[in-house]
C-alpha cells in the first residue's frame, strides 16, 4: 500500500530560485532521515549537485524560450507512503524511482530520497519542472494525481504490495465536528479549574496557584489575570457565570466547609454547578492511602476519558450532558426506525413487482389450466408457472385491493423509498458513534457522583438482602 501526493513548489519567500531550490532538495536527502544518504538516487542529475543542475536546467530554457514567469513551479514533489513493517527502505525507494520513471517518462531529472525517521516509510520525490532538454516544463494535467496514484499502486500490485482499495465519495466519513477554538479566557478558566483542584483555602490561595502556573495578577478594584502571550490583562470579572470573583469567593466557601447548602433537587441539577470543577475536586478528594481502592471501584481511566470527552464537546452542567445523551438516544433511534421500515418497504415493493410480472407471464398457461379442467397431466407439464401464478394471485388477495399499482408507480415509490434510507444511512454510523460516546460518558460521570450504582454495587446489595 502506498499513498501519493503531488506538491507543486514554488520560490520561497525572501528567497531567490537557487537557494529555494537548494533548500528543498537539501530537506530530501538529510542524512539524518536517508540512513546517511544511503537511501537517496536520481536520474538525470546527481544528487550532490542536483540543485545546481535544476537551475542550470532552467537558466537554458529561458534562454532558449526566452519566457520567464512570474510565481513559476520551479519543482514538483512526490510524496509517496507505505504501510509500517511491509516493505524495507531499499525497495521503497527502488518503487519510488520506477513511480517517478513512469510518471516523468525520463524526461525530468529528478531524485528519490527515502526517510526512515518515521513509524512508516516514505520516499520524497523531487523532480524539475523543467525537461532535461530545456524545452519544455511539465504541465499539472487535470487529474495528475489520479494517475500517479494508479501508477503507484500498479508498482505495488507488481512487488507484491497491498493496495488502497478506493472507496466511492458516498462512502467516505464527512467531517461533522470541528476543534472548538480556544481563546485566552478558555485557558484561564481551565487554568482555575486545575487550581481548585488543588483545594486553596481561599481565594488567595487560588491565586496564588495561578501564579506558579505562570499567571501574572493585577490587584485592585477588579482583579485580573495576565498569562503567556496575552497582551492585556483579563479581568475575573469577564470570564463568565461561575468563574466570576463573587462566584468563586462562594464556590471556595462551599468547598472548604465540606458541605453544600440543601436544596430540593440534587447539587449536579443545579444552574452554577460547574459540574467539571467537581469532578476533578471528587478526584482530589480521593487522593490518599485508599487511592488504589477508589481507583479500582472507579475504574479511573474510564473517568478520565470522560472527563477528557466532556472537555471537548465544551460541557460545564450535567443538565447539557444529560440533554446531550438523551437527544442522540432519540435520534438514533429515529434513524434506525427509519431504515428498518425502509427496508421492509422496499422488500415488499420488490417482491410485489416480481408477483406482477409472473402473473403478468403465467396468466396465458393458466387460463387453459382452467379450460383443462384442471388437468394433472397439464398441471405436471407447467407446474412452476401454475404454482408463480397461484403465489401471486395470493398475494393480491392479501393487500386487499380492487385495483393494484402499476409499475411505473411502484418504481417511483422504490426510488423515494431508497432515497430516504440512503438519507438515514449517511448519518446512522455518526448518530450510533455519538450516542454510544454520551451514554458511556454519562455512565461513567454519574457513577463518580453517586447519582448511579455499579452492576458490583447493585450485585453486593442483592446478595446482602438475600441473606
Amino acid at each position: 500500500m502506498a499513498a501519493t501526493r503531488l506538491i507543486p513548489m514554488h520560490v520561497g519567500k525572501g528567497r531567490s530560485l537557487e537557494k529555494s531550490l537548494k533548500a528543498k532538495i537539501e530537506y530530501a536527502i538529510n542524512p539524518d532521515k536517508t540512513h546517511g544518504g544511503e537511501l537517496v538516487s536520481s536520474y538525470g542529475c546527481q544528487r550532490e549537485t542536483s540543485s545546481q543542475e535544476f537551475y542550470f536546467a532552467k537558466s537554458r530554457y529561458e534562454q532558449k524560450t526566452g519566457k520567464i514567469i512570474e510565481g513559476d513551479v520551479i519543482a514538483y514533489q512526490i510524496r509517496q507512503s507505505f504501510k509500517p513493517g511491509e516493505i524495507t527502505p531499499e525497495d521503497a525507494n527502488r518503487i519510488g524511482y520506477e513511480t517517478a520513471m513512469r510518471f516523468t517518462h525520463g524526461n525530468h531529472a529528478f531524485i528519490v530520497a527515502t526517510h526512515t525517521d518515521r513509524a512508516h516509510i516514505h520516499n520524497h520525490i523531487v523532480f524539475n519542472s523543467t525537461t532535461i532538454d530545456c524545452k519544455r516544463k511539465f504541465k499539472n494535467f487535470y487529474l495528475s494525481a489520479f494517475v500517479l496514484q494508479k501508477i503507484s499502486d500498479l508498482l505495488c500490485l507488481e512487488n507484491g504490495l497491498s493496495v488502497i482499495k478506493p472507496r466511492p465519495y458516498s462512502e467516505r466519513e464527512k467531517r461533522t465536528t470541528y476543534p472548538k477554538y480556544n481563546g485566552f479566557r478558555d485557558d484561564i478558566r481551565n487554568s482555575i479549574s486545575i487550581a481548585l483542584g488543588k483545594r486553596p483555602v481561599d481565594f488567595n490561595a487560588l491565586l496564588l496557584e495561578l501564579q506558579s502556573q505562570g499567571y501574572e495578577i493585577k490587584r485592585g478594584k477588579h482583579i485580573a489575570v495576565r498569562g503567556k502571550g496575552q497582551k492585556r490583562f483579563i479581568r475575573f470579572r469577564s470570564l463568565g457565570d461561575g468563574f466570576t470573583e463573587d462566584d468563586l469567593r462562594e464556590k471556595l466557601e462551599g468547598i472548604n466547609r465540606g458541605a453544600a447548602p440543601e436544596s430540593k433537587q440534587p447539587s449536579y441539577m443545579d444552574k452554577d454547578f460547574d459540574l467539571l470543577i467537581n469532578l476533578q475536586d471528587v478526584i482530589a478528594k480521593c487522593k490518599g492511602p485508599g487511592y488504589e481502592l477508589w481507583a479500582k471501584k472507579y475504574n479511573v481511566k474510564n473517568v478520565m476519558k470522560a472527563i477528557l470527552f466532556f472537555q471537548e464537546q465544551g460541557l460545564r452542567s450535567y443538565a447539557e450532558l444529560a440533554e446531550r445523551a438523551d437527544s442522540s438516544s432519540k435520534r438514533f433511534g429515529e434513524l434506525d426506525q427509519t431504515i428498518k421500515a425502509s427496508e421492509k418497504r422496499l422488500d415488499e415493493i420488490s417482491k410485489l413487482r416480481n408477483h406482477i410480472i409472473n402473473y403478468s407471464k403465467t396468466r396465458d398457461i393458466y387460463t387453459e389450466y382452467r379450460k383443462s379442467g384442471y388437468s394433472k397431466k397439464y398441471f405436471a407439464e407447467h407446474k412452476d408457472d401454475i404454482m408463480k401464478h397461484k403465489a401471486a394471485k395470493d398475494a393480491f388477495d392479501k393487500l386487499g385491493t380492487k385495483k393494484l399499482p402499476t409499475m411505473k408507480e411502484l418504481d417511483a415509490e422504490f426510488q423515494v423509498v431508497l432515497a430516504k434510507k440512503r438519507a438515514a444511512y449517511s448519518e446512522y454510523r455518526e448518530a450510533k458513534d455519538n450516542m454510544t460516546k454520551y451514554q458511556i460518558a454519562k455512565y461513567d460521570i454519574d457513577r463518580i457522583l453517586g447519582i448511579t450504582e455499579s452492576p458490583e454495587q447493585n450485585k453486593t446489595k442483592q446478595q446482602e438482602s438475600s441473606r
